[in-house]
């Protein structure tokens, strides 16, 4: 099972819709997927029209009084299953710190679910904590909304030199430019300089479109209800680099 995390320390850069759209594809293209929303105000839960499974908190998950297959939620798209957000996620690094390996535990609650599952997306929460550090060690890969804007590309950077520092020589790190508007000049040079300094930045990049906002009012992966359409194309490019850069053909 490949465990792909959508992640950036900073809100507001596109994860939830890039982490919902890209589950949709790879269950599309027959990889038996399950997107797993960490984030405490649930966006991927509510825009897949999921509810929370009752008793599912974060004390339960990890002192393994609840496990997650307990907790999967059919998402009504074919191959798609989600474990919502629960409120208590927002207390995940208190629950997480009483542990004897407080940064291996997101890894340790994903072994449940390697029978079933081809692929696992984790929609994590901005910020930097023992849950993210969680979910870095546990991940094949690591997606990264990028906005271009100077404080992204610094955020960039740090990661960067944390995962080197590790010893995650393995991990795919793939950032892409996230809300792109080429025709403001600071994009267009920020973009350009940021590619020769990263050369492993995706080449898709995901403009800013108001289709794009419109997810959460229809609550629908946009490859789902609009296929044919330029933001569906968008992200349909992106996760052909995103299966490629992970190894992951489709099966249909």
């Amino acid at each position: 099972m490949k465990i792909i995390a959508v992640t950036n320390i900073k809100g507001g850069v596109g994860k939830t819709t890039t982490a919902v759209n890209l589950a949709y594809l790879s269950a599309a293209s027959g990889h038996a997927t399950v997107l797993w929303d960490l984030d405490p105000q649930g966006a991927a839960t509510y825009t897949l029209r999921c509810e929370p499974s009752e008793g599912a908190t974060a004390r339960k998950l990890v002192t393994g009084k609840r496990g997650l297959p307990e907790s999967l939620t059919f998402s009504g798209y074919e191959g798609l299953d989600v474990i919502p957000a629960h409120f208590s996620y927002r207390n995940f690094d208190v629950h997480l710190s009483a542990t004897k390996k407080p940064t291996e535990q997101l890894l340790r609650m994903s072994r449940s679910l390697r029978e079933k599952y081809d692929t696992l997306f984790m929609d994590c929460p901005p910020g930097i904590s023992l849950l993210s550090e969680n979910v870095l060690r546990a991940a094949d890969a690591v997606i990264i909304p990028l906005l271009p804007t100077p404080l992204s590309v610094r955020m960039l950077a740090e990661l960067s030199e944390f995962i080197r520092r590790e010893g995650w020589t393995d991990m795919a790190v793939l950032p892409f430019f996230s809300m792109v508007d080429r025709r403001r000049l600071l994009h267009h040079e920020l973009i350009e300089s940021t590619r020769k300094q990263f050369h492993s930045i995706l080449k898709t990049e995901i403009r800013y479109a108001s289709e794009i906002e419109r997810m959460s009012v229809r609550r629908a992966p946009l490859p789902a209800y609009s296929p044919g359409s330029d933001e569906g194309q968008w992200y349909a490019d992106l996760w052909g680099e995103v299966a490629r850069k992970t190894g992951m053909k489709a099966k249909h």
